[in-house]
C-alpha cells in the first residue's frame, strides 16, 4: 500500500478534505465517496524485502506487523519481513516511516528484554493493531479487501471517509475531536453518544451503519473500512460504468478435531506476528477465515456483515457461538505481548506498606480503597484518569461520596493521588514517576476495567488487557512485587461449560462471543504466562457484584443490578439455574484479605458467595410482596423489551441495549445458565482469616440496595394498588359528638386493613387502609374510604401526656361523602399503666372533620371483643399466589411481628410507672401530681 500512500494525487485528495473538515465544511457526499473509491490507482505488487505489501501466503517474504514498542496504539505499525527462522527481536527500535523493512539474518539471535526498562506495554500493536495506512484489523476479515495474489483491486480511499467519520463523532465525545485511529469509547463516548452518532451518520452521510457494528470495533478508521466494504462496494457496483472488485480467493481452511481447534502442523500459534514456515494463509491473523470448519451463520437482521455470530460443532453435534476471527487473531497477539516481561524473583512475604490501587473510582474499587485503609498500615496511591492531580482528587473524592463511603482528612492524609491512564504507556505517568513507584512499591493491585458488554474486543483490550500488562510490567521493574488482579467470573462464560471452579480450565475463548468476557479472559491467561517469569499473580474472580448490605450503595450499570431491578419492575424473572453475585462489601472485604495476607498471594479466587437459584429468587421477591411470574428465556427477554419501550425507564437504557445486541444475549444466556461458581479456596482463607463467611445475597442483604434502586429509578418498590400480600378485616363501634360535648351519636367503621410487603412493615411500620365509615352525625351515608394508613408504634411509641400514655396505633383516612365532599379522621389508640390492657389494644379514640377545617366530632370506637380473634386473627388472607407453606409462614411472620410491636408498646407505660413507684426522691415529678 505504500505506492498509494505516495500518490501526489491520492495524498491531495484526502489533504483536501481534512481540510475542508477543520473549516467546517462537511464531508463529502456519498456520491462522491463512491467516485474517489473508483478513481483510486491501482497499487503494483513488488517483490518482498523492499518494505512494500507482498503476498500473504509466501515463505520468506510474509509481511509481519511486529509490536511497536514505546508508542501510543495510534501508531503506524510497522512492517518488518522475517525470513524462515530468523529470530524476532520485539524490544528492539521501530524501522521508521520509509526507511525499509530491516530483514533480520537467517538464525540471528534475539534480545527480547534488551529495551524492557523502558518498554511500555501501552503501546499496543501486534498483529492487528492500529494503524494509519489505511489498512485495520476489521478490513482484513473482508474478502474484497483480502492479500491476494491476485491482481489488486482499487484501493478505497479509506483515510478520506475516516476523517469524515472522525468528523462526525466529536461532538459526540467530551473534547469535541475525535482522530480516526482512537476509539469513540476510549474517548469519552457514551452509549448513548453511540446511539447519536449512528443516527448522525445516516442523517449526514447516508452511512446506514448498525449500532451493534459501533460497539464491536468503534474506531472510525475501522467504521469507514467495514462501510466501504459492504454499503460503499454495493453502490460502486451499481454506478453507472462501475467494474466489479475482484475478491481474492478463499484458502480452504485447516483440518479441525472434533472439538474445533486448530491442527497446523509446524505452526506455533502464539508466534502471531512471525508466521512459521509452512504457516497456512488461512490462519494468518485478520484473514478472517475461523480455524475451524462453520456452518451457516445465524440469520438476524440485528447483526451487521461484520459481525455475524457464526455456529461450529462440537464433536456431540451441538452447535456453540464463536467470537470473530480478527477478535481471535488480536487476542493471540496479546497473549505473546506476556512474553515481553522482565524475569523477576519473588518478593518479600511481608504484608504491604505501599499499594498502587487502580480503579479507585470504580464501585469495587472505592469500597477496596476504604477496606485497605480500615485494616492495613498501608499508604495507597490511587491512579485516577484526569488532566492533573487537583482535578484527580476531586474526581476520587466525588466518586467516594457516591457511593456513600467517607473523605476525611485521615483518608486524604493516606492517599496519593496520581493522574493517569491505564490504557496509556507508562500509565500515563512521566518517566521519573515510573521509576519511583517501580522502587517505593511493595505491592500492586488492578481494579481498573472497561465493564461494557456491548463493545467489542478491539474497543475494550487497551484498558482490559494492555493496562493489565502494563501493571504487570510494573510489579516486575524494580524489587519484585506482587500483582493482585480483579479478573471475573466472565472468563467461564460459555455457554454449555460443566464447572466454574478456582482451578478448573477457564472457558474456549472462541466461544466467548462478548468483547468483555473476551478482554477478561485475554487478561488472566496473558498474565498467568507472566507467572512463569517469576511474577506473583494474584487473580480474584468477582460474579455480579451486589449492593452494600448496610449502605445500599449499587452500581447502576452492573448487569445484575439491572437484571434485578427488571424483575422487580415487571414482576417477571427468566428461568435460570444461578446467578453469582455477592454483596460489594464482602468482595471488597476478602480482596483485601487476599492483599494483605502473603500466604495467600498467587492463587485463583473466586469470590461470588453463595449463589442464588431460582426457587432463591421468586421466594425472596414474594416474601417482599412482588410476586414474580417465572418465564423462558426468549419469552423474558421479548415482555421486558416490549415494556421498555412502551414505557422507557432512563435508567434501564443499558439494559434495553443489552437485551437487543445478539452479542450481549449471549453473554446473558450464560450468566443465567451457567452453573454454580464454587469457592473452596476463598472459604478455607476466609475462615483462617476470621472474617465473615459468604451469606446467600438474600431479601434481607438487598433491602438497602433495593431502596437505592427504587430511588434511582431503576426498581418499584411494592405499591398499595398492588395484589396485597397479606389483609384483614376490622370493625369498630361506638359513639361520636360535638367537640366537648357528650358523645351520644351511634358511628362505626368497616375497615380492611393490608399489607402490600414484609418491606412495607420493616421499612415504614405502616399498613393501608380501605372500606367505609358509617356516621350520620357527620353525613347521613356512608363515608367512603379514599386513602388510609394505619402506623404501628408511632414515632417509636414516644410517649404523651406526662409519659402516661404510649401510642400503640395512629389511623389517618380520607374519607369521601355521596355528595363530593371530603372528610378526615384522624384515630389513636393509646396504652396506660392500667389493668384494662385488652380492652387498651381494642378502643380508638377518634376525631372527625371536614378537609380544611378543624375537628367538628369526637368520640370513642372500639372493636367488639367477640369479633377480634374472628377477624384479625383468624380472619387473615393472603395472596393466593403463595403455597400453603408460604401462607403459614407469611400468617406467622405478620402475627409474631405485630404482637411484638403491641408488647413493646404496652411495657412502655408499667415500666415507667414501676420507675415512678421505686423513686424515693421528696421531689414529686409533674406526672404524679394528679396521681
Amino acid at each position: 500500500m505504500r505506492e498509494v500512500n505516495e500518490d501526489p494525487a491520492a495524498y491531495a485528495g484526502q489533504r483536501a478534505t481534512g481540510e475542508a473538515i477543520e473549516r467546517g465544511d462537511g464531508g463529502p457526499s456519498v456520491e462522491a465517496l463512491l467516485a474517489r473509491i473508483r478513481q483510486v490507482p491501482t497499487p503494483t505488487p513488488t517483490a518482498t524485502g523492499t518494505g512494500t505489501e507482498s503476498d500473504a501466503g509466501t515463505g520468506a517474504g510474509a509481511e509481519t506487523s511486529a509490536p511497536r514498542v514505546g508508542e501510543d496504539a495510534d501508531a503506524d505499525a510497522v512492517k518488518t519481513a522475517v525470513p524462515p527462522g530468523a529470530g524476532v527481536d520485539v524490544g528492539a527500535p521501530a524501522v521508521p516511516p520509509g526507511a525499509g523493512a530491516a530483514v533480520a539474518p537467517s538464525g540471528a539471535g534475539t534480545d527480547l528484554y534488551a529495551n524492557a526498562p523502558t518498554v511500555p506495554f501501552g503501546a499496543g500493536a501486534g498483529v492487528g493493531g492500529d494503524t494509519d495506512t489505511g489498512t485495520d484489523r476489521g478490513a482484513s476479515a473482508l474478502p474484497s479487501l483480502a492479500v491476494s495474489a491476485a491482481p489488486a483491486a482499487p484501493a478505497p480511499d479509506a483515510d478520506g471517509l475516516a476523517a469524515v467519520v472522525a468528523a462526525a463523532a466529536g461532538p459526540f465525545v467530551p473534547g469535541g475531536h475525535l482522530s480516526p485511529d482512537t476509539d469513540f469509547f476510549d474517548a469519552g463516548g457514551t452509549s448513548v453518544g453511540a446511539v447519536e452518532l449512528v443516527a448522525a451518520l445516516e442523517d449526514e452521510l447516508g452511512m446506514e451503519i448498525d449500532l451493534d457494528e459501533v460497539f464491536v470495533d468503534a474506531r472510525p478508521r475501522s467504521l469507514a473500512l467495514r462501510w466501504l466494504a459492504t454499503a460503499g462496494s454495493t453502490a460502486a457496483l451499481s454506478a453507472p460504468g462501475a467494474q466489479a472488485t475482484p475478491s481474492a480467493a478463499r484458502t480452504p481452511a485447516p483440518a479441525t478435531d472434533r472439538i474445533g481447534t486448530t491442527q497446523a502442523p509446524d505452526t506455533f500459534p502464539y508466534l502471531a506476528s512471525a508466521p512459521a514456515p509452512g504457516f497456512s494463509p488461512a490462519l494468518a491473523p485478520g484473514s478472517g477465515l475461523a480455524p475451524a470448519t462453520d456452518t451457516p451463520s445465524i440469520s438476524s437482521p440485528r447483526i451487521p456483515p461484520g459481525t455475524t455470530v457464526t455456529t461450529r460443532t462440537t464433536g456431540g453435534g451441538t452447535p456453540y457461538a464463536t467470537a470473530r476471527p480478527e477478535d481471535l487473531d488480536q487476542i493471540l497477539a496479546d497473549l505473546s505481548l506476556a512474553d515481553r516481561l522482565p524475569w523477576t524473583g519473588s518478593p518479600e512475604p511481608l504484608p504491604p506498606r505501599r499499594i498502587l490501587l487502580t480503579g479507585a473510582t470504580g464501585f469495587l474499587g472505592s469500597h477496596l480503597l476504604l477496606d485497605l485503609l480500615r485494616h492495613s498500615d498501608a499508604h495507597v496511591h490511587c491512579l485516577v484518569r484526569a488532566a492533573d492531580e487537583e482535578a484527580a482528587t476531586a474526581r476520587l473524592g466525588e466518586a467516594l461520596k457516591s457511593h456513600r463511603l467517607p473523605w476525611s482528612s485521615e483518608i486524604r492524609r493516606r492517599v496519593t493521588v496520581l493522574p493517569g491512564d491505564i490504557r496509556r504507556p507508562h500509565l500515563g505517568l512521566s518517566d521519573d514517576v515510573w521509576n519511583k513507584l517501580a522502587h517505593e512499591l511493595d505491592s500492586v493491585v488492578g481494579v481498573a476495567a472497561a465493564v461494557d458488554f456491548l463493545r467489542g474486543y478491539q474497543s475494550l483490550r487497551q484498558s482490559n488487557v494492555i493496562g493489565a500488562l502494563t501493571l504487570a510490567e510494573l510489579a516486575a521493574t524494580g524489587p519484585p512485587k506482587p500483582l493482585h488482579h480483579i479478573s471475573s467470573i466472565a472468563v467461564f462464560n460459555e455457554v454449555g461449560i460443566a464447572s466454574m471452579g478456582e482451578d478448573d480450565p477457564l472457558a474456549h475463548v472462541d466461544r466467548l462471543v462478548a468483547g468483555y468476557d473476551q478482554t477478561k479472559w485475554a487478561a488472566e491467561v496473558a498474565l498467568r504466562r507472566a507467572r512463569d517469569h517469576g511474577l506473583i499473580v494474584t487473580a480474584m474472580r468477582p460474579g455480579g457484584i451486589g449492593g452494600h448490605t448496610r449502605t445500599g450503595a449499587h452500581n447502576p450499570q452492573d448487569l445484575s443490578s439491572g437484571l434485578i431491578s427488571a424483575f422487580g419492575r415487571f414482576r417477571t424473572v427468566p428461568a435460570f439455574h444461578r446467578l453469582n453475585a455477592a454483596p460489594v462489601d464482602w468482595v471488597s472485604r476478602v480482596a483485601a484479605g487476599v492483599i494483605c495476607e502473603p500466604d495467600a498471594w498467587g492463587f485463583d479466587y473466586n469470590l461470588t458467595g453463595v449463589p442464588n437459584t431460582l426457587e432463591d429468587v421468586v421466594r425472596d421477591m414474594a416474601f417482599g410482596g412482588m410476586h414474580v411470574r417465572v418465564q423462558d428465556w426468549d419469552e423474558w427477554r421479548t415482555d421486558a423489551l416490549a415494556r421498555l419501550e412502551a414505557d422507557p425507564v432512563p435508567e434501564l437504557d443499558f439494559l434495553t441495549r443489552v437485551l437487543r445486541s445478539p452479542t450481549a444475549l449471549k453473554l446473558c444466556e450464560a450468566t443465567l445458565k451457567g452453573p454454580a461458581a464454587t469457592d473452596e479456596r476463598t472459604a478455607a482463607l476466609v475462615e483462617a482469616l476470621g472474617l465473615r463467611p459468604a451469606a446467600r445475597y438474600d431479601a434481607q442483604a438487598q433491602l438497602r440496595t433495593f431502596e437505592r434502586l427504587a430511588q434511582d429509578g431503576l426498581a418499584r418498590l411494592p405499591h398499595k394498588d398492588d395484589q396485597p400480600y397479606l389483609w384483614f378485616s376490622e370493625t369498630t363501634e361506638g359513639n361520636v359528638g360535638p367537640v366537648g360535648a357528650d358523645a351520644d351519636t351511634p358511628c362505626s367503621m368497616a375497615l380492611t386493613l393490608s399489607i402490600a410487603s414484609m418491606y412495607q412493615l420493616v421499612k415504614e411500620r405502616r399498613v393501608d387502609v380501605g372500606g367505609e365509615v358509617v356516621c350520620t352525625a357527620a353525613h347521613p351515608a356512608p363515608l367512603l374510604v379514599e386513602h388510609g394508613d394505619v402506623w404501628i408504634r408511632p414515632e417509636e411509641g414516644i410517649p404523651q401526656r406526662h409519659g402516661m400514655r404510649h401510642q400503640l396505633l395512629r389511623y389517618r383516612l380520607t374519607l369521601r361523602d355521596t355528595d363530593g365532599g371530603r372528610w378526615w379522621l384522624e384515630g389513636h389508640k393509646y396504652a396506660r399503666a392500667r389493668r384494662d390492657v385488652w380492652r387498651q389494644t381494642r378502643a380508638l379514640s377518634v376525631e372527625i372533620g371536614r378537609e380544611g377545617e378543624p375537628a367538628s366530632l369526637a368520640g370513642e370506637l372500639v372493636v367488639p371483643a367477640d369479633s377480634y380473634v374472628r377477624d384479625q386473627i383468624d380472619g387473615i388472607k393472603v395472596d393466593p399466589r403463595l403455597t400453603g407453606q408460604e401462607k403459614r409462614v407469611a400468617k406467622l411472620t405478620w402475627l409474631a411481628w405485630f404482637g411484638a410491636e403491641m408488647g413493646r408498646g404496652l411495657l412502655g407505660p408499667f415500666a415507667r410507672a414501676a420507675a415512678d413507684l421505686l423513686d424515693l426522691r421528696r421531689t414529686k415529678t409533674p406526672s404524679e401530681r394528679h396521681r
